[in-house]
């Protein structure tokens, strides 16, 4: 009955939002059409959308020289890693979800995809988000931070979600036929970690296009701003991805896509918790992620209404464990665990009018299903999902409004390990709302009910195996865009995000079951035509446990607020220059409270365009250039201390 109520108020709710907006676009006599704003920074601003999310491009990538996918995505606002120096001990909070004070790597309340597939965050306990791929595989990263803009994708992600999509071919090729080969060396003195990527790129004609990546990166102890070695932070990953597509068809509006990536580690006589908490005995550990993904798309030159996206993928990891102690009795120390999710995503998008409203409807079908292997701390079983998805973002006058529907269909079965079977539906959505003038100025609102249904984890404890646990978060804010703002060439580009997010009969945590969390989050940037800029993220938040009878009103997983300030400039001859300083607050709204620290990072780069060095990329980077030693709140380690890194790459 509860769901049933859910769902007409979420109907309702939809066409309370639709109708107004109807009259409005009926009123509407013209449509503004801006020129799009091109800050010269190191980040776009996503200016053009309601949506909190942040676009991490492929020079970007290049530019942060991360050891890790993990460190990827932290320059985001509302984005702290739990470590993030490790592959394997580091995980991703977003807005105060995601990573569980070290007990697990992630609660399902951020989901991470790699090209379409659901990848990595189990809830494994004393391991973390299992995101093991190497960041040289990847040519852009996408942070969506809250529900909103989610539903598209999939269901639960209260925290956000992260998407990730590797390279291609063209990439290098530039869609040309030809030959290319790019070599990438690159070098960290905090641990000696070396790190040597290989792509080879071939295009024959405009048909085929085919891509190899191999990356082998290793990185010894790391030592923190004191001087002292944190222990069992080396590691060695090598990884590698194949890819190709196949256009065809009448002006190559098919193209069908085969890719696989597969990294692995391995882990000699190495604590079982991999934060570096709790000593349960060591372990011998090997590790082996692979994904595999097919995609056809199909984009008619002969009607908007046929753009046609089908992708399979399957996720398959791997971790083996035996203890180095043969004497040993803990059975998590003898736990491997096994796990392949299985992915048929079916999408259409129709592009077309209706009166003075402009449509972008997508609607697509999903069916997907997680089979895990049982181990300790871990339930075996299978988890299958049936959804139907619906988003549309309808344009007219000024504004744009984007409802958006998901309803899923749930069985877990886990009889094969002497579990029950479990039934669970939901339907989730939402809607944003947004208007902009013809001066670049923007105003927009949003709301989000979200479910995270039930998991393979939770089989041991039958009373939350019909339990979903409930999200809505409601989102304001504003944006501006436009150039020649303060002077003759130069353009800004700025976003503020305000949201509550209130997540009701939660199953992720021990004693609590609901938590409030409000915040603001600031994205800027600012260009001259002289070459300088600057770069400003920022986040604010309170997290909140409601929980009834709770001993603290504190949530324990909410980062400190960060603000984080960059300042360079891009010389016409290819050399850019940067400072950046990353300011923590103290966090005192804590049981756990840590210090403020101020970061200087600095950098240099410098890519020839033309004579003999050209497309050679060299890189300088130094950071926590003061060496100072500090703990980020929610951190498990210490942080690195001072680090030079200088990498060469070269596309021949």
């Amino acid at each position: 009955m509860a769901s049933s109520a859910r769902m007409r108020r979420l109907l309702l709710s939809s066409v309370a939002l639709t109708v107004p907006c109807t009259a409005l676009a009926q009123s509407a006599s013209e449509v503004i059409i801006l020129a799009p704003i091109s800050v010269e920074s190191d980040r776009e601003v996503q200016t053009q959308t309601a949506t909190p999310v942040t676009v991490i491009d492929s020079e970007e990538i290049e530019a942060r020289q991360a050891s890790t996918t993990a460190e990827l995505l932290d320059s985001a606002p509302g984005v702290t890693l739990v470590n993030g120096s490790t592959p394997g001990g580091s995980a991703i909070n977003i807005r105060g979800f995601g990573a569980w004070s070290g007990t697990y790597g992630n609660d399902q309340m951020v989901q991470i995809q790699i090209d379409g597939a659901s990848s990595g965050a189990e809830e494994l306990y004393r391991i973390g988000t299992q995101l093991y791929t190497d960041p040289a595989l990847y040519k852009r990263a996408e942070v969506i931070r809250g529900s909103v803009g989610t539903f598209e994708y999939g269901s639960g992600a209260i925290g956000g979600m992260v998407r990730l999509e590797t390279k291609d071919a063209s990439d290098f090729t530039g869609g040309e036929p030809g030959f290319k080969l790019r070599q990438y060396l690159g070098y960290n003195s905090n641990g000696d970690g070396l790190v040597s990527s290989t792509t080879l790129a071939y295009q024959p004609d405009d048909v085929l296009e085919l891509l190899f990546n191999y990356t082998y990166r290793e990185q010894g102890e790391y030592v923190d701003g004191n001087g002292d070695t944190e222990s069992d932070t080396d590691f060695e990953t090598p990884s590698y991805l194949m890819k190709g597509t196949v256009h065809f068809g009448e002006d190559r509006e098919h193209a069908l896509t085969l890719s696989y990536n597969d990294t692995q580690s391995s882990e000699q006589d190495v604590p079982y918790d991999q934060f570096g908490q709790v000593d349960f005995g060591n372990v011998d550990r090997d590790i082996h992620s692979r994904t595999t993904i097919l995609q056809y798309t199909y984009d008619s030159m002969d009607s908007d209404l046929i753009n046609v996206d089908v992708t399979l993928s399957r996720a398959d990891q791997e971790i083996e464990q035996s203890p180095t102690d043969p004497t040993s009795t803990n059975s998590l120390l003898d736990a491997d665990h096994d796990y392949v999710t299985t992915k048929l995503t079916a999408k259409n998008t129709m592009e077309f009018a209706s009166g003075e409203v402009d449509h972008r409807l997508r609607v697509g079908v999903e069916y997907m299903n997680r089979d895990r292997l049982d181990a300790s701390s871990a339930p075996g079983g299978d988890d299958t999902r049936y959804a139907i998805f619906l988003v549309d973002d309808m344009e007219f006058g000024g504004f744009t409004f984007s409802p958006a529907l998901r309803y899923e269909d749930q069985n877990i079965d886990g009889t094969d390990y002497g579990y029950d079977t479990y039934h669970n539906q939901a339907l989730m959505g939402g809607a944003s709302l947004r208007y902009q003038w013809d001066s670049g100025f923007a105003v927009f609102a949003s709301y989000a009910y979200t479910e995270g249904l039930p998991i393979l984890d939770d089989l041991s404890n039958p009373a939350y195996m019909t339990q979903s646990q409930t999200s809505t978060t409601y989102e304001i804010g504003a944006s501006y865009a436009s150039g020649s703002v303060i002077a003759p060439g130069d353009a800004l580009a700025v976003k503020v995000n305000g949201y509550q997010t209130h997540v009701s009969d939660i199953t992720s945590y021990s004693n609590v079951t609901d938590v409030e969390v409000q915040g603001i989050e600031v994205e800027a940037a600012y260009s001259t035509a002289a070459g300088y800029y600057t770069d400003l993220n920022a986040s604010i938040a309170n997290g909140y446990n409601r929980t009834v009878g709770a001993t603290s009103d504190y949530w324990s997983q909410q980062p400190a607020d960060q603000v984080r300030l960059g300042i360079g400039r891009r010389l016409g001859n290819g050399v850019n220059m940067k400072w950046e300083g990353v300011y923590n607050a103290e966090m005192t709204r804590s049981t756990d409270p840590t210090p403020s620290s101020f970061i200087h990072n600095i950098s240099v780069s410098y890519a020839a365009q033309q004579g003999m060095l050209d497309g050679i990329e060299m890189r300088l980077a130094v950071e926590n250039l003061m060496d100072e030693y500090y703990q980020p709140h929610l951190a498990t380690r210490a942080a690195p201390g001072r680090t030079f890194k200088v990498s060469l790459a070269k596309t021949f």
